[in-house]
């Protein structure tokens, strides 16, 4: 059996798993990120999470194959270099070549959502697809594609940032200095600001009530608001669904996959969710008449995804996979 490690650098967690050839996670470590801190210390914590998840799995270091990072931000995944992370506040560090130096594997690495959507694609909601997008809805959002098989990253290793694409002009303001992006409406964080405007506006709803018991607003509030009838609940679910299917909608048109796989959060709302999304989205598909039409699902893997998906990118690149879809 062969074995290999995946590191999913978050912006709360660094979550490293020994994953298996059949995909499955064997061994975990996991340390808080602590942004703000430098990149030493966070690289000092990725490399302990290693070997704490190598103690769990009860491994040796030498029968890893290769390790594999999905980190947030530009990777340069011919240099080895982050060259750019807002959320870590990184500039051009050495990220594959200090972790090779410190465990003597070879490493991969690739961006987060990218590699969250590899692993989706080989052991999750997207298995079987030829062509596959994953979106994920957080703090952000963020996106990965699958084109053929192979991780689509654009020719600056900079591509697949759906999140920062405009839907409303002129709209609320972004954290990547835009206005509009699919981003600043249809995250978890864009859920929430919806929310708190509409319990500054409504007091007398549900909304407020909800915020009482619970002491503070989830990207959950209007949904659960709604679940109590609730007209100001329904009236912000009904907005964000419509944003959403808005952002989904022109990725769909653009790529046509087969399958579009939505994570995050917000998605534990199940049908309450995917139900009215679906209806919105078929409004506006221009291959409405297609004898086959894009799928729309929710995650199956969870956090799990980017740990699968960084640790098999080893392994993609055995099979000389990895390549970007134009630079075939």
């Amino acid at each position: 059996m062969k074995y290999f490690v995946g590191i999913d650098i978050g912006g709360t967690n660094i979550s490293t798993g020994v994953v298996d050839e059949t995909y499955k996670i064997v061994g975990r470590g996991k340390i808080k990120t602590g942004i703000g801190r430098s990149y030493e210390e966070i690289l000092a914590d990725i490399i302990e999470t290693v070997r704490l998840a190598l103690a769990d799995a009860d491994i040796d270091l030498e029968e890893v194959k290769s390790i594999g990072i999905g980190c947030p931000g530009t990777c340069n995944t011919e240099t080895g270099i982050v060259e750019y992370s807002n959320n870590l506040r990184w500039n051009n560090v050495p990220l594959v070549a200090d972790i090779e130096k410190a465990f003597g594997k070879k490493t991969y690495f690739d961006n987060d959502a990218n590699v969250a959507a590899y692993g989706e694609y080989l052991a999750g909601a997207a298995k079987g697809a030829k062509n596959a997008i994953i979106i994920t809805l957080g703090t952000g959002v963020g996106a990965g594609i699958i084109i053929n098989g192979k991780i689509f990253s654009g020719s600056n290793f900079a591509g697949g940032e759906i999140g920062h694409t405009v839907i409303v002009v002129d709209g609320y303001e972004c954290s990547c200095g835009r206005k509009g992006c699919f981003e600043a409406y249809s995250s978890a964080t864009g859920l929430i600001r919806m929310t708190k405007e509409a319990a500054e506006n409504h007091p007398e709803s549900k909304i407020c009530q909800l915020v009482e018991a619970d002491g503070k607003i989830s990207a959950r509030t209007a949904f659960n608001a709604a679940k109590m009838l609730d007209d100001v609940g329904q009236a912000v679910v009904d907005r964000y669904i419509k944003h959403l299917a808005c952002g989904i909608t022109n990725t769909i048109n653009i790529f046509q996959p087969d399958i579009l796989c939505i994570g995050g959060g917000v998605c534990n709302e199940g049908d309450n969710l995917l139900i009215p999304l679906k209806k919105e989205v078929a409004k506006g598909i221009y291959s409405k008449n297609s004898a086959k039409n894009t799928e729309i699902c929710i995650c199956s893997l969870g956090n799990d995804a980017g740990i699968i998906g960084a640790a098999m990118l080893g392994k993609m690149n055995e099979g000389n996979i990895l390549k970007s879809v134009f630079g075939m």
